[in-house]
């Protein structure tokens, strides 16, 4: 694997079941990354593979196997936070495999393809879908209980990596951080208010890894552009492996991430999740329902295993994020990040390098109300920071059309009626006699 492949979680191998595995810490030891070099932001050009591709796998089949429980959104209280925000007016932006069209993702925008001849809305590895459909997938009432945790959030699909494709001459899959680079710039042009990545490039300290060009695409899309990147943390069996401290890309640029563990339905960290100073929260990560590649299905399974991994607990954050940014839409990246870590539910002493804050809590971080502050890794005071914004009123219930035509008849009715009792009222004063003078 080249030193700059990116690792698409959960993609493949790690879609394995989560038995057997141990939870690997690795030093967190605070390695920074290089300063911000904007000189090496991508320039603004459309999608397109770097290299001539093709397909070297057929497509991976998601499926739903009814004996897998799925879990991911329990204990989190969808209903009540969606009586005041849905993620109306959000475009997230999810940079993936693809994203394949399906009657849950009605508004799916097509937002460009690094691995083929497609607009990004063909989704090969099933990988995108499913964090897709985790974010903003529809309520269907009269066919299950699913729902993504912005239904009302518009998603942009950016197909950058793949497992199922490879350059001509390469067996590998197609994807790397100078790709993952554009399409950051790509999705923050497009007008996304939130960017999801779930993928990692992960590599000893001293690797020679050079993602320069990733920093100043994951800091123009923040402080130019005003959109929230959310990425996954990366799990255990990646294939990231190293004795010593390590680079986890985006992750390491703190500064301009949020990064996202995985934690089980009982809030306890999953088996698989990386641990490391730039955790910042922890999502539902395990026993995942979401959309599937074929026809109107949902799936929770690939090739046999249950989809899990920090790929999985990113787009909860990410919803999450879209909900914030529709209910607060002042607030600026920063101040819906810090919202988010001061809601959650911390850990024994404020913060670890697994879980971060703690798991999020979305009904906390959607209220209005003062938010407690998170600890402040990087050694902030937190209270110092500017009040976040006075909240605006929830997102208003529409009226639908024909109750708003039929409300709208009934007016003019009655304006009509009133205008008519009034000329009667003036033409009778005009008839009567004049009154007598006083004598």
């Amino acid at each position: 694997m080249r030193s700059s492949r990116i690792t698409r979680i959960a993609a493949a191998a790690a879609v394995a079941a989560v038995a057997g595995t141990t939870q690997c810490v690795p030093p967190a030891n605070a390695v920074a990354p290089p300063p911000i070099d904007n000189s090496r932001l991508p320039a603004a050009a459309p999608a397109a593979p770097v290299h001539r591709t093709v397909q070297r796998e057929v497509c991976a089949v998601p499926e739903l196997d009814p004996a897998v429980s799925p879990t991911q959104f329990d204990g989190l209280d969808l209903e009540a936070v969606w009586a005041l925000s849905r993620g109306a007016g959000q475009r997230v932006a999810v940079i993936d495999t693809g994203v394949a069209p399906h009657r849950r993702l009605p508004g799916l925008v097509g937002g460009g393809d690094y691995v083929f001849t497609g607009d990004g809305t063909q989704d090969c590895d099933g990988h995108g879908t499913l964090v897709a459909g985790i974010i903003a997938a529809a309520t269907d009432h009269a066919a299950d209980r699913f729902s993504g945790v912005a239904p009302l959030a518009t998603v942009i699909g950016i197909r950058q990596s793949s497992t199922r494709f490879a350059a001509v001459g390469d067996a590998a899959g197609v994807g790397d951080v100078d790709t993952l680079a554009k399409a950051v710039r790509m999705a923050a042009d497009l007008g996304a208010s939130v960017i999801n990545i779930s993928a990692v490039a992960c590599r000893p300290v001293g690797s020679g890894l050079d993602d320069r060009a990733l920093g100043a695409a994951l800091a123009y899309a923040v402080e130019t552009k005003n959109t929230v990147v959310v990425a996954a943390a990366g799990n255990t069996d990646d294939g990231c492996d190293a004795d010593g401290p390590m680079i986890v890309t985006p992750a390491w640029y703190d500064d301009y991430v949020l990064t996202v563990g995985s934690v089980d339905a009982h809030g306890a960290p999953s088996a698989f999740t990386r641990a490391g100073p730039w955790v910042d929260v922890a999502a539902p990560g395990e026993g995942v329902l979401s959309l599937s590649t074929v026809g109107d299905a949902m799936a929770n399974s690939v090739g046999g295993a249950a989809v899990h991994g920090t790929s999985f607990a990113a787009p909860v954050v990410s919803g999450l994020a879209a909900l914030i940014r529709s209910r607060f839409p002042g607030w600026t990246p920063r101040q819906v990040t810090d919202r988010i870590t001061a809601t959650a539910h911390h850990p024994p002493g404020g913060r670890d390098d697994v879980v971060g804050a703690g798991v999020i809590d979305p009904l906390a971080a959607v209220s209005s109300g003062v938010a407690r502050h998170a600890p402040d890794r990087r050694g902030a005071d937190p209270a110092a920071r500017p009040a976040p914004p006075p909240p605006p009123h929830p997102e208003p219930v529409t009226a639908p059309a024909g109750l708003r035509t039929a409300l709208t008849g009934t007016g003019i009715l009655l304006a009509l009626l009133l205008a008519v009792l009034t000329g009667r009222a003036a033409a009778a004063r005009r008839r009567a006699p004049a009154a007598p003078a006083p004598d």
